[in-house]
C-alpha cells in the first residue's frame, strides 16, 4: 500500500503566445506519470499533476530547467492568464505580463486569485471575468478587480485605475494584494471581499483619487 502523501503542482510553459508546450518539456513531465494517469488542464493554461511530499524540490528544479514554471496550489494568486498576443510581444505589453505574473504569481492569499492580462482592447484573456484583469491601452494600462465568470454572482470586474505606467501599475497591484491579504477573510473571494470592505474605502487605501 502506498502511504506517500502527495502534493499537487500547477505547471505551465510560462507567460508567452498563448498556451503552448516542447516536446522537450512533455518528455521531461512524462517522467513522473504513470500511463494512466489523468492530467487535470485548468482554465488558467496549468496543469496539475501529482508528486510525492519528498519530490517536490527535485522535481521543480527539474520542471524548471525544461522551460516550466511551477506554482503551489491553494489559496495563492495563479499564474497569469494571457491572450495570444496576436500583433507582437513588444506592442502587446508582452515584458510587462511577465514581470507582472514573476511580482505576483505565487503570493499567499484568502482564496485563490485569478488574474489576467490582454495586450489590447478586444480583452482576448477575459480580464473582465476574473479576481484582477490588465488590460494594455495603446501606451497605458487599466486595472480592473473583482470579476468573476460563474456562479449566481457572475459579474464583470469595475475600473479601479487607468492610464497607468507600467510601475505604477505593479505598485497599484502590490498595494491591493497586501490590503487583501491583511483584511479579506478565509476563503473570501476577491469580489465578494471588495463588496464587504468597500470600493471607495479601498481605493481610498490604495491612494485613488
Amino acid at each position: 500500500m502506498d502511504n506517500k502523501k502527495y502534493i499537487p503542482l500547477a505547471v505551465n510553459g510560462g507567460i508567452g503566445f498563448g498556451a503552448k508546450l516542447t516536446p522537450k518539456q512533455l518528455i521531461a513531465l512524462a517522467k513522473y506519470l504513470d500511463e494512466d494517469t489523468e492530467i487535470e488542464l485548468t482554465t488558467f493554461q496549468q496543469l496539475i499533476i501529482q508528486v510525492t511530499e519528498d519530490q517536490i524540490e527535485s522535481v521543480t528544479i527539474e520542471l524548471e530547467n525544461a522551460g516550466f514554471s511551477v506554482y503551489k496550489v491553494g489559496s495563492y494568486v495563479k499564474s497569469l492568464r494571457t491572450c495570444n498576443f496576436c500583433q507582437g510581444a513588444e506592442e502587446e505589453g508582452m515584458p510587462i505580463a511577465i514581470e507582472l505574473n514573476k511580482r505576483i504569481a505565487g503570493q499567499q492569499v484568502p482564496f485563490t486569485l485569478r488574474p489576467a492580462y490582454t495586450g489590447c482592447p478586444n480583452a482576448c484573456g477575459e480580464p473582465l471575468i476574473n479576481d484582477i484583469g490588465v488590460i494594455k491601452r495603446k501606451d497605458h494600462y487599466e486595472l480592473y478587480v473583482g470579476g468573476q465568470a460563474k456562479g449566481e454572482d457572475a459579474r464583470p470586474g469595475v475600473l479601479l485605475k487607468d492610464h497607468l505606467e507600467p510601475e505604477e501599475l505593479f505598485s497599484l497591484v502590490d498595494s491591493l494584494l497586501e490590503v487583501y491579504r491583511t483584511n479579506g477573510r478565509k476563503r473570501e473571494r476577491l469580489g465578494k471581499f471588495i463588496d464587504r470592505y468597500g470600493f471607495d474605502k479601498l481605493k481610498n487605501e490604495l491612494k485613488i483619487s
